[in-house]
């Protein structure tokens, strides 16, 4: 069994509503093991991208505890302070945000260069340099972009745009992928090269990586699903929970064949693993 980078465990997190407080997460348990991609599906509001803010540290759960397992040692993001946390995701935490927010004035190349860069204070020698280029033009060859290098956003497409946003979050090495919505703004084609790509990126790196998405069909594609619904996590076909287990007899209907939608969604996974 590959090793485990990330558990959550009885987290749960709440918001101000008026009066009372409106639960995001509700004691929610999840493991994400290295090498393995697990998507998590759910209506808008279920809670998704609360489960990502805190699993990446940029938000503090009321209770419970999100433990990195990393080089050196385990952490518990809720006992980190903010420079502590922010230190952690340009090592530690890639984040690939739903919009690559790519820098306008930049080459693709000079994206991935300049994460390089934050945060540090002390200048950067011409050896470092070439490595740090080195390092990004690899990167961009792994996703699939290699050509477009020296091209701005502006000319670049969509689907070109986040596999850059990918590529510029693994420069710092992480243990741990976290990626919102990564198809949300592409068409099917292009959505499912990107969830294959993110899957063989995942295998070949060794990194754990977590994902949401509203598309089940492009979740199909990854190793491990579980779904949010008023932010308690339900398990879905193949997902790791805390305890390693899950019932798949839930997903089977009285009849005793699976639905339609689950059917689809597993003849889609197996065309695109087959063409990894």
């Amino acid at each position: 069994m590959n090793s485990v980078v990330l558990q959550m465990h009885e987290v749960t997190l709440t918001y101000p509503d008026g009066d009372g407080r409106l639960t995001a997460l509700d004691a929610v348990d999840l493991t994400v093991r290295r090498g393995e991609l697990t998507a998590i599906t759910g209506p808008s509001g279920s809670g998704k991208s609360s489960l990502l803010a805190v699993a990446s540290g940029l938000i503090r759960p009321d209770s419970g505890k999100v433990l990195l397992h990393r080089q050196g040692g385990v952490l518990d993001l809720c006992e980190l302070s903010r420079a502590e946390l922010t230190a952690l995701r340009r090592t530690d935490v890639g984040i690939v945000f739903q919009q690559p927010n790519l820098v306008s004035g930049l080459t693709a190349v000079e994206q991935l260069e300049v994460t390089e860069r934050l945060g540090q204070h002390r200048w950067i020698g011409p050896r470092r340099r070439r490595e740090i280029r080195r390092r990004a033009l690899d990167l961009l060859d792994a996703v699939g972009v290699a050509d477009r290098a020296t091209a701005r956003p502006d000319r670049l497409s969509g689907g070109q745009r986040q596999r850059v946003n990918i590529a510029r979050a693994l420069m710092g090495r992480p243990g741990l992928l976290v990626v919102d919505e990564p198809t949300s703004a592409l068409d099917t084609e292009r959505g499912a090269a990107v969830m294959a790509l993110l899957a063989r990126l995942t295998a070949e790196r060794d990194a754990a990586t977590l994902l949401v998405t509203h598309d089940r069909l492009h979740a199909s594609t990854a190793d491990h699903r579980a779904e949010v619904v008023d932010g308690r996590l339900t398990c879905r076909p193949g997902v790791v929970r805390l305890d390693g287990q899950c019932d798949e007899s839930h997903f089977v209907d009285q009849s005793g064949s699976r639905d339609g939608g689950e059917t689809a969604a597993a003849d889609v996974a197996a065309g695109v693993r087959q063409s990894r």
